[in-house]
């Protein structure tokens, strides 16, 4: 796992910061341009439902794959993996970031305490603000691909970069197409989820780990 540097991740945390407090004013005080945004794609996903049955399976399916439950196992794993790589600094990162996150979701939750939309199209628990699958994918995945960087070649790390941004954005856009969260709530999530990754980086700074060098085919 590789030190934050801290020019880029202090500019990355502000960046992140200022688009989660900007998500969470606009839904508070009422912002009708955000209102309407998260409305026009909360509707256009349930025309598509309504339309198309399957829609729905897919989206929940999706969700349920990339959801806190299996992603808390997933850091957990990572975790040990860590550790049996002497690397307890990496291993807290990747506890604090996974299996524990779900504290952040919790307080987060509670304080902004918004309802969620009357067109959901499977059940939901909570509160609404900010999506819980949208930290929690963003928070673990970044700090599992943090762990994975450091000992991948360079063209498998570029892939294993475009594998978690795929899953973020999906598991993102599953619970705006079940209409369980608005399109704010989601990127709430995943500024937070980005936010709370670099605080535990920067809190326990895991040592760099030398990359593994390419060996050419003689």
């Amino acid at each position: 796992m590789t030190r934050p540097r801290n020019p880029v991740t202090i500019l990355l945390a502000v960046v992140a910061a200022a688009l989660y407090a900007l998500m969470w004013a606009g839904y508070s005080q009422q912002w009708g341009w955000l209102d309407r945004a998260d409305w026009a794609l909360l509707n256009s996903a349930h025309d598509i439902a309504v339309k198309h049955p399957l829609w729905v399976r897919f989206w929940d399916g999706l969700s349920f794959a990339l959801g806190p439950g299996p992603l808390r196992l997933l850091g957990m794993v990572a975790a040990v993996a860590a550790l049996a790589r002497h690397s307890v600094r990496a291993a807290l990162v990747l506890i604090a970031c996974g299996p524990l996150n779900g504290l952040v979701t919790a307080g987060a939750k509670a304080l902004a305490n918004r309802t969620r939309p009357s067109t959901m199209l499977v059940p939901a628990t909570s509160t609404s603000f900010p999506s819980g699958h949208a930290l929690e994918g963003a928070a673990t995945l970044l700090a599992i691909l943090a762990f994975l960087l450091p000992v991948l070649s360079p063209v498998t790390g570029r892939v294993a970069i475009a594998v978690v941004a795929v899953c973020v954005l999906s598991v993102g856009s599953a619970r705006v197409a079940l209409n369980v969260h608005h399109p704010s709530d989601v990127v709430a999530g995943w500024s937070l989820g980005c936010v709370y990754f670099l605080v535990c980086l920067w809190v326990f700074r895991p040592p760099s780990v030398p990359r593994t060098p390419e060996v050419t085919p003689q």
